[in-house]
């Protein structure tokens, strides 16, 4: 199942929106037939893996890192398949948490005679495609909020000390909100589709000369709170930059819809990495779902908080609380919100 995960990670910027899925199909202690899925491929993992395996499938373990699907939707259901190619015992990760499929996947293999094993590596599995779950069940994308800050807790330092942390992650996400004025994906690692960079610009103060237009190639998203009908909104389109009004909520923009359109444009997951305002803003409105902090060994010494939020605000408690290292800064990644269990 390990070696399962680690081909569903493959996955990463190529699944997406499905979940990404590793399958490996073993016979008498060997492994015969292995996949991971691609949204272009077509092919499930578990397809992708019978067809490599053949023959050799018959009488063979499946492992696959989340529920086949037993229904059609872009592909016939990957249950079918596996009886078909005569598999005698599947082992799964976790069940799958679109409730159009949910447990019927186990219902239709049992019913075949196939032995299922579930829960195997179920946590691991779960927070691999955590942002799917959300985006399935919700609609909505999953949202994790990063901020590098300072050891006296501030969330920049001096001009003269500014980098304050790393910056991982953004390929594993579909869209990415941040106050950086060039806000662009240099991980030149592969995706489907273009990160997608939005800007929320209540009062349309962008520039159609900023750097961040400038680099526009038809992934930059304005939202905005006025009209999108002027002389300078009109500009903004001109040089590639989609707007959109948003609604508001109390003379503010409302969050939720906000990831409602995101959603119906099929964006899974995104990525928070703004200033204080709209960090506040976002905590408020209930929409992170994961804090990601990166703690720099240095004090800043001024007074800049991280979160401008209001002193009534009821946060939850973190859970799943882990702290890592990323040279010498140190990471603390806590959830708020359990996309499973909702």
């Amino acid at each position: 199942m390990q070696h399962a995960l680690a081909l569903a990670r493959r996955g990463t910027g190529l699944a997406s929106p499905n979940p990404m899925v590793g399958c490996v199909i073993v016979r008498e202690g060997q492994i015969v037939g292995e996949g991971f899925h691609q949204y272009e491929w077509r092919d499930h993992a578990e397809i992708v893996a019978l067809k490599s395996a053949g023959e050799k499938a018959r009488g063979a373990t499946l492992y696959v890192t989340l529920e086949p699907c037993n229904h059609i939707g872009r592909t016939g259901p990957c249950t079918e398949a596996i009886i078909a190619a005569g598999v005698q015992r599947i082992v799964v990760a976790v069940e799958d948490p679109n409730p159009v499929n949910s447990g019927r996947g186990f219902e239709r293999l049992r019913a075949a005679g196939i032995e299922v094993v579930t829960g195997v590596c179920e946590e691991e599995a779960r927070r691999l495609n955590e942002t799917f779950a959300c985006w399935i069940r919700t609609k909505k994308p999953f949202v994790t909020l990063k901020s590098a800050l300072t050891l006296d807790g501030q969330l920049a330092l001096p001009q003269s000390q500014k980098k304050a942390g790393k910056n991982p992650g953004k390929r594993s996400h579909d869209a990415w909100i941040t106050s950086d004025p060039l806000l662009t994906d240099r991980s030149g690692l592969p995706r489907r589709k273009p990160l997608l960079r939005v800007v929320l610009d209540s009062k349309l103060r962008l520039s159609p000369q900023s750097r961040i237009v400038k680099t526009s190639d038809d992934d930059l998203l304005l939202f905005a709170a006025v009209p999108v009908n002027s002389t300078k909104a009109h500009k903004l389109q001109d040089a590639g930059v989609e707007l959109i009004r948003a609604k508001t909520k109390n003379r503010h923009m409302d969050l939720p819809s906000v990831l409602a359109e995101l959603g119906r444009r099929e964006i899974l997951s995104v990525l928070l990495e703004a200033g204080p305002a709209l960090n506040g803003a976002a905590l408020a409105a209930s929409i992170v779902h994961k804090l990601f902090l990166f703690y720099a060994p240095k004090i800043a010494g001024e007074n800049r908080v991280p979160f401008a939020i209001a002193s009534k605000l009821n946060v939850p408690p973190l859970r799943d609380v882990r702290t890592q290292l990323f040279g010498p800064d140190i990471a603390v990644e806590a959830y708020l919100q359990d996309v499973y269990n909702k």
